[in-house]
Order: structure tokens, then sequence, then C-alpha cells
């Protein structure tokens, strides 16, 4: 007998007051992408190419990136190193983010998309980082400085 495994997703909407090709570059810029998000950022932004952020000490994304289509539509897939015990059961590329990119006015709306996320824990934790990432990042995709990562000084007891 066949089954199938259900799977959650995170999805955020918010419009960034900045044109879709200088939002893609916080995306995809190695150096501008660390500005909202990890310590340390290694992009290789093709299809294929390496995606890999160390968000917080001792937590790793890795994934590949999957779709590039600039400036409107990047997907990669997503998961936690190391991958015999990654949390949440999602080893290094497990998941798939989804980002679209659409023009309003002089900004854009950005339609963000985490899924395959494996249980409903998985689900609310990720949507507890995305919500403070992308709040993050609309503020550096926008030409203001989103400053230090409080969370890099904090366990994640106190992030809750």
């Amino acid at each position: 007998m066949a089954s199938t495994a259900e799977t959650l997703a995170v999805t955020r909407e918010l419009t960034i007051d900045a044109r879709p090709d200088t939002v893609w570059e916080f995306l995809v810029d190695p150096l501008k992408a660390a500005l909202w998000m990890g310590g340390s950022v290694e992009f290789d932004a093709r299809p294929g190419g390496l995606y890999k952020v160390d968000v917080l000490t001792g937590n790793t994304a890795r994934g590949q990136f999957v779709e590039i289509d600039p400036p409107r539509r990047l997907v990669w897939s997503w998961g936690w190193e190391p991958e015999d015990g990654a949390p949440f059961g999602m080893p290094p590329g497990s998941t798939t983010v989804e980002v679209d990119l659409t023009p309003v006015g002089d900004g854009t709306h950005i339609r963000f998309v985490h899924s395959g996320l494996p249980t409903e824990e998985a689900a609310a934790r990720h949507g507890e980082g995305w919500d403070h990432y992308l709040g993050r990042f609309a503020v550096a995709a926008a030409g203001g400085d989103p400053g230090r990562d409080p969370w890099l000084d904090t366990t994640p007891e106190q992030r809750r």
C-alpha cells in the first residue's frame, strides 16, 4: 500500500521599498545576504550551485539553487547540517524555498514559501526564524542597516 507524507509550508508576503533588481541582489550576492542572515554565506547562484549559510553558530543551512530567473523568481533547496543529525529531520536539501518578486510601483512585492517541512514543530520554528530574517531582509534591501543580528548573542530558549 502506498502512502503519502504530509508536508507543511511557511508562507509570507511583504513589500520592500526597493526595485526588484535591487532586492534580487540581497538574495543572490553572498556579501549582501550576510547583512541580513548569517555569519557567513557561500553561494554559487546558478542551477545546481551551492547554497550555504551559517545562520547561527552551530546551525548551518545547506542546499542547492534550483531555479534562477532574475529578478523575478528564485528557488533553492534547504536543510540543516550535519546530514545524519539535522534538526527536525531536515537534512541538507530536503525542503524547498521559493521567492517570487513582483514590481509594485517603485517597490517589490515578495511572496516567500518554504515548503516540505516535515512537522508542525518544524513549520512553527521555521516560521519564527523566517519572520525574524525577512524583517532584516526588508530593511537591508531598502537601503537600511539591520545592524548586528541580535540572535547571534542569544540561545534558542532566549529567542522564544
